[in-house]
């Protein structure tokens, strides 16, 4: 909300204006149409090409609406679906490269089934190859539409950022996706700075940034557990700071961060402290 505000603040209402759409812009967040994957993630389940397997039907995935992003089988073929929609579901139950799929009666939305197959089984289905979609098949009763485990990781930054705020508006009920392929996003200044879908192809004003890089230099003192150590060795410079950027890590920084030792005018990063008692 800090980055909300300050971009609110910066903008110039009486500058923006167009002949259609005024007061927004877009920024970096787009629907990732794409981004389809499997709710088991162990790479050692597929062999090569198996994870990327996919049996839409003809025309899907459509994205007809933004809640689109979960996948249900109906006589054998995918259909993207609504993820709150209340469906049967296929279990799997995995050892190794073996898997058996179990029919679950019970109808639910995707993350609930998802939840149900984790706890009593492996976990959703996932469709490796055309002989496992005919075993689907065999249980799933003609006419019945069943969820599997794909599901569509949408919305992303362009810059590859994790973060996962969103500031959706909510007097229109974004993302709507109205307009059909309404997958880029923009701000809309005249309503807080909320952002909106919109489809890619509209002109609007557009948000940049820059990353802003600064040093800080920060004085440590280390305790040797062992007195032949030597710790202007170069070899244990550099264990000490893949060490100390997996302790920033732990503590939350993922950014860029890059760590180096300053060497002191006799050329060493480290010299001995005399200890006095007092």
């Amino acid at each position: 909300m800090e980055d909300v505000n300050r971009l609110t603040a910066m903008a110039d209402l009486s500058q923006m204006i167009y002949t259609k759409d005024s007061h927004e812009a877009w920024i970096g967040l787009y629907d990732d149409v794409n981004s389809w994957r499997w709710s088991l993630a162990d790479p050692r389940f597929y062999k090569p090409g198996e994870a990327e397997n996919r049996i839409w039907s003809s025309g899907e995935p459509n994205n007809l609406n933004s809640k689109e992003q979960c996948t249900q089988i109906y006589n054998g073929l995918w259909f993207d679906q609504n993820c709150e929609d209340s469906l049967f579901s296929v279990c799997s139950n995995v050892s190794g490269s073996n898997v058996k799929f179990v029919l679950v009666t019970t109808s639910m939305t995707w993350t609930q089934a998802q939840t149900y197959c984790r706890t009593h089984y492996t976990d959703l289905a996932s469709v490796r190859n055309q002989n496992e979609n005919q075993n689907i098949l065999g249980l799933v009763p003609s006419g019945q539409r069943v969820w599997i485990g794909l599901f569509r990781d949408s919305w992303k930054w362009f810059d590859g950022s994790s973060s996962s705020f969103m500031y959706w508006r909510t007097t229109t009920k974004e993302p709507n996706n109205t307009q059909k392929k309404e997958t880029c996003v923009a701000a809309n200044f005249a309503a807080s700075g909320q952002w909106e879908d919109w489809n890619c192809d509209y002109r609007k004003a557009f948000i940049c940034y820059s990353v802003v890089l600064f040093k800080r230099v920060v004085k440590v003192t280390l305790e040797k557990q062992s007195s032949s150590l030597n710790l202007n060795d170069p070899a244990v410079m550099d264990d000490s700071l893949k060490q100390l950027q997996l302790r920033l890590k732990d503590k939350g920084l993922n950014g860029d961060i890059r760590l180096s030792w300053v060497k002191q005018s006799d050329g060493k990063v480290f010299n001995a402290e005399q200890n006095t008692e007092d």
